[in-house]
């Protein structure tokens, strides 16, 4: 059952880890463990090594897992956590595991009904031919914050791509581009935030662009994003069908396109989405009203032993 945060439980935020995303794991980390502080918690920041190592004060009761990409959402820090019986925040290792490889998550999505962009997948060394005309997005299965992730629109840049994603995995995934706008909606404890609206220079979000303290460089983020009643709905009801499908729990954050003519496509879900100053999550929360230290008190609330309750 979740945890009681009435009884001021001591929280380890683990940040870093092994991942490309390690410093920016580190910003939200830090912006965690100062947000809980100021809310009376007390809290030992722990920074996983790039060999994956850490160490838990003795006295933790709980675990905030503030690590992105590999280590932190594929499962493998929770499966750690939870063989050491320390409730954590987030998903359960196998729900996680799923969230974060798209060669998993994207046959999950289709077979729940979730609207998501034709693909194709690949493996290094099994040579195949294109199944899907240009153009198409080519990233690797497993990674985030766009890192690997290149938009083929020439045939020219197709193999460039190939040797982009490839550098990240041995499996990549092709997958149709949605021309249109850039949404996401946050599901924290199961309830979809408001829809986000990420307007990005050269309609590219890129890694760069994400995480821009800079006003000229940075993508926009536009709350509530300006869409008619009917279009919010369906964007918060396919989050919470691919958070349902994935079997998510506590927090996520699910990436989507829409199309011109309307169709919606979900791209992902993130299972740990970032927590810096400039990021998608908070920016929802306080458009309804939350402060930083509420959204990360609301995330911590959820946090499970999923190996106690199997």
């Amino acid at each position: 059952m979740p945890i009681d945060l009435s009884t001021r439980p001591f929280t380890a935020v683990l940040m870093g880890g092994p991942s490309s995303e390690r410093e920016v794991s580190l910003r939200s980390g830090h912006s965690v463990a100062e947000a809980l502080r100021s809310a009376g918690l007390p809290v030992a920041e722990v920074e996983v090594g790039r060999d994956g190592s850490f160490e838990l004060p003795a006295e933790t009761q709980v675990a905030f897992v503030a690590l992105h990409g590999q280590f932190g959402e594929d499962g493998q820090i929770q499966a750690l956590l939870e063989a050491r019986g320390i409730p954590h925040t987030g998903s359960s290792p196998a729900a996680s595991a799923n969230a974060f490889d798209k060669s998993r998550s994207k046959p999950i999505l289709a077979a729940a009904g979730v609207p998501t962009a034709p693909y194709q997948l690949l493996r290094r060394g099994a040579p195949a031919a294109r199944e899907l005309p240009l153009p198409l997005v080519v990233k690797p299965t497993r990674q985030g914050s766009s890192v690997g992730v290149s938009r083929v629109f020439r045939e020219e840049d197709w193999a460039p791509a190939l040797s982009a994603a490839f550098a990240y995995d041995e499996t990549i995934l092709a997958e149709t581009f949605i021309p249109g706008r850039e949404l996401t909606v946050p599901v924290i404890a199961s309830d979809p935030m408001p829809v986000v609206e990420i307007v990005a220079p050269n309609d590219n979000y890129d890694y760069d662009t994400k995480y821009s303290e800079d006003p000229a460089t940075a993508a926009k983020h536009l709350i509530p994003a300006p869409l008619d009643e009917a279009t919010t709905a369906r964007a918060q009801s396919a989050a919470l069908a691919a958070y349902r499908a994935l079997g998510i729990t506590g927090m996520g954050r699910v990436d989507m396109r829409l199309r011109p003519d309307g169709g919606l496509y979900v791209l992902e879900l993130n299972n740990i989405p970032g927590l810096t100053p400039v990021s998608l999550v908070p920016d929802a929360a306080r458009a309804v009203g939350w402060t930083f230290p509420d959204l990360c008190l609301r995330i911590l609330s959820q946090a499970r032993n999923f190996a106690a309750e199997a």
